[in-house]
């Protein structure tokens, strides 16, 4: 049965004057409804105008051609059925979090103890029950966003309008505020009637969207609009999740010929087999890779080499101005690929270790790669599934799945991080953020060595 229409866009385009006086087109004919009782998440790259088009759909700008109906009355001004969450927070620093979420309903001229209550009642909802009185600059970044939310909560809208909302916040906060969102959301209360989710991020789409309007960029335009049929919650390990995360990929960079699709879809599934067998030869969960980079251990043995008979900490700490605290990384990183010795504080150059510090920048290279290979279990991970993989890539999520499985979101991270810095110092693999692919290296023929553990 068809639920109600709360906005309808019909041949929107948008243009701007640019500096140089030219008409730049920012949208082009875009249309699309919005129903009482879905989350459509709107997906684009940048420059796909898709902030452009959530204000317009909002009346807080008007389109140069075609309309905006609001339960079929076409927008004149503001659109009195929408609440708005930014990315930026856009808090008022002088009020508290509870008149912060009052402002909706003062500028609605609702008396003060009605106000009152349903701030609370808002603030409660959203997980932020006993910092009514607290400032902004009190908060955390995730908490400042969830009064944003709050705010819009509380004037109970047709339309929760959110442009980016997560983007701003680290990835563990992120994820728990999307999940107070579904819970509001799959909650029996009328706080929420649909949402619009603006976002460049595929996985966030498919997690949160019912329906996911893909746009194509310069000028914006709407190139595919995909049902997302999962029941919530959704598990982002299932094969249905990543396929569906694949897919949209293959839409938004053009690649979506159906033989294209079934192929890479194959592929990936292929991918993960050879990445899940990578996984079973190899014991992660007790492995944390110290927060170190290759740059900085090379520096630290370039100092200890000046002391033949090794160094204590302490001495090492002095001479570089820092914390012994801030060498244990640096230093755990040299024990786990057996470059240092350390006995009671006292740290000492191995063989090794002299070896890779007398080496040319090519040798230094070809020596830290297998350096790698031989003692990081995760890195041999990423190298095998790589090299076992149809396509000599994957995507970036499996590893940090796998991860966090073990591990804190915030040690997953920190891991993959420096998986990645390592790889690609030791020209093993290679990592596109943008894309979130693993690639291996063309000039990576190492044979991986099987597992060492001790």
């Amino acid at each position: 049965m068809k639920t109600a229409t709360i906005l309808e866009a019909s041949h929107v385009t948008k243009e701007f004057e640019s500096d140089k006086g030219n008409e730049l087109k920012v949208l082009d004919d875009m249309s699309f409804t919005l129903h009482e009782g879905e989350i459509v998440a709107v997906l684009g790259r940048s420059g796909a105008g898709k902030s452009t088009f959530l204000r317009i759909l909002a009346g807080l700008i008007p389109a140069s051609s075609g309309s905006v109906k609001y339960h079929g009355r076409e927008l004149s001004g503001p659109n009195p059925g929408v609440s708005l969450v930014f990315q930026t927070f856009a808090l008022m620093p002088w009020l508290t979090v509870e008149a912060n979420v009052e402002l909706g309903l003062q500028a609605r001229g609702v008396p003060a103890a009605t106000r009152k209550k349903l701030a609370l009642e808002a603030i409660d909802a959203i997980g932020l029950d006993g910092f009514e009185s607290a400032y902004p600059k009190e908060l955390s970044g995730g908490m400042k966003q969830r009064v944003g939310i709050a705010r819009a909560l509380v004037l109970k809208p047709d339309a929760l309008f959110m442009d980016e909302p997560f983007s701003a916040l680290d990835v563990l906060t992120a994820e728990n505020l999307r999940q107070e969102v579904l819970n509001v959301w799959s909650s029996e209360s009328d706080a929420i009637k649909s949402v619009l989710l603006v976002t460049h991020n595929i996985e966030e789409a498919v997690q949160m969207a019912d329906r996911v309007v893909v746009l194509g960029s310069h000028p914006g335009h709407v190139i595919a609009e995909v049902p997302i049929k999962m029941s919530r919650p959704r598990d982002k390990q299932s094969e249905e999740f990543q396929d569906t995360v694949d897919y949209l990929y293959a839409v938004l960079t053009g690649r979506s010929d159906k033989g294209d699709i079934r192929r890479k879809l194959q592929t990936t599934v292929r991918d993960k087999e050879a990445f899940n067998n990578s996984v079973r030869e190899e014991d992660l969960s007790n492995r944390v890779l110290p927060d170190a980079t290759p740059g900085g251990l090379a520096g630290l043995v370039d100092v200890v080499t000046d002391h033949p008979d090794g160094i204590d900490m302490a001495d090492l700490a002095a001479i570089l101005n820092f914390e012994v605290d801030d060498l244990f990384p640096l230093i755990d990183a040299g024990l786990m690929m057996g470059i240092f010795d350390a006995d009671n504080g006292h740290v000492r150059l191995t063989d090794l270790g002299k070896q890779w510090q007398q080496a040319d920048i090519l040798q230094s290279k070809e020596m830290f790669s297998s350096m790698i290979l031989d003692h990081v279990p995760l890195v041999r991970v990423i190298d095998r599934a790589l090299k076992n993989s149809e396509s000599k890539s994957l995507h970036g999520s499996l590893i940090l799945d796998l991860l966090r499985a073990h591990h804190s979101d915030k040690e997953a991270v920190q891991q993959f991080e420096t998986a990645i810095g390592w790889g690609r110092y030791g020209e093993l693999f290679d990592y596109d953020a943008d894309d979130d692919r693993l690639t291996l290296d063309p000039e990576n023929k190492v044979p991986t060595p099987q597992s060492n553990e001790e």
